[in-house]
């Protein structure tokens, strides 16, 4: 055997091994197929070639021979996820946002224990969502901002400790804001922005002392700023405008709070800080028309 021979037949071997190191289970596979089947894969910007090794499909991170995540961000996915997207007991990261998703969030997506990032904003996906969210005990980012998702916030996101990220706005969300999320020690973002929660701004929030942003505007909260928010010396952005807020004292031992923007409908609490935040920084309408009459 030559030299030459012996070196290919080496390389050969090498790339054979690296195949078979990053090819998937029979199971993950189908779940990753039936995702394409289901969302017109054939019709997306970036797709796949299902006779190519799994490794090589855009988007998709496989690590010892389990896929750990799916980025499929603004790819003209258009369709459902399959139910069988829960079967992917590994997957970390699930971001399939700025597509045309519908449907309803697949009931076994609270298998996925794994997972950290969820990313669904931009979509069309309409429903409630999950009582049992609050299993997902790995998760730090959960996003679903402009969908057209209904019902209550449920209580059990307040179970999940890991939490920084929690974006809910521009949807059809009803009901109150639990009092549970006041748990969430690491959440440093709280989207609420845009849709018909009711009830009073929970006492429970002044506990979140890494909170950077909360974004309560147009809704039908109602009642007083609780005093409680005095407490999150973190704060940067906060913007509670166009509700039913009755009274607005609470915010005043908020003073020295170096808040980058700050937003009520009482323009005389709005000077108390002229010369720290953005006054006014009022948010845009940002829901899709609803063509399709969703409900």
């Amino acid at each position: 055997m030559t030299k030459f021979t012996f070196l290919s037949l080496a390389l050969l071997f090498t790339c054979s091994i690296t195949h078979a190191s990053t090819e998937i289970s029979s199971v993950e596979k189908k779940v990753l197929i039936d995702l394409f089947n289901s969302t017109q894969g054939e019709n997306w910007n970036s797709s796949w070639n299902l006779n190519d090794p799994v490794a090589t499909w855009k988007g998709v991170v496989v690590k010892e021979n389990r896929v750990v995540a799916i980025n499929l961000f603004h790819n003209n996915l258009n369709g459902y996820l399959p139910e069988s997207i829960g079967k992917l007991e590994k997957l970390e990261e699930l971001n399939l946002a700025f597509n045309n998703i519908t449907g309803v969030l697949p009931k076994d997506i609270v298998k996925l224990k794994s997972l950290k990032v969820l990313k669904l904003e931009m979509n069309r996906i309409k429903g409630s969502l999950p009582q049992g969210i609050g299993g997902l005990q790995s998760l730090e980012e959960f996003s679903m901002f402009n969908n057209f998702l209904n019902g209550a916030i449920p209580e059990s996101f307040g179970n999940i400790a890991t939490l920084k990220i929690l974006n809910l706005s521009s949807n059809n969300l009803k009901g109150i804001i639990p009092g549970s999320l006041g748990s969430l020690k690491n959440l440093k973002t709280l989207g609420l922005f845009e849709n018909a929660l009711e009830g009073e701004i929970p006492r429970e929030i002044g506990n979140l002392e890494k909170l950077e942003e909360l974004v309560l505007a147009n809704n039908n909260i109602g009642g007083e700023i609780p005093e409680e928010l005095d407490q999150l010396a973190s704060l940067k952005v906060l913007q509670i405008q166009n509700n039913r807020i009755k009274s607005f004292r609470g915010i005043q031992k908020m003073k020295s709070k170096s808040l980058l923007v700050f937003d009520t409908d009482e323009d005389k609490y709005n000077s108390i800080y002229d010369n720290n935040a953005i006054i006014n920084s009022r948010m845009a309408e940002t829901k899709f028309e609803d063509v399709d009459n969703i409900e």
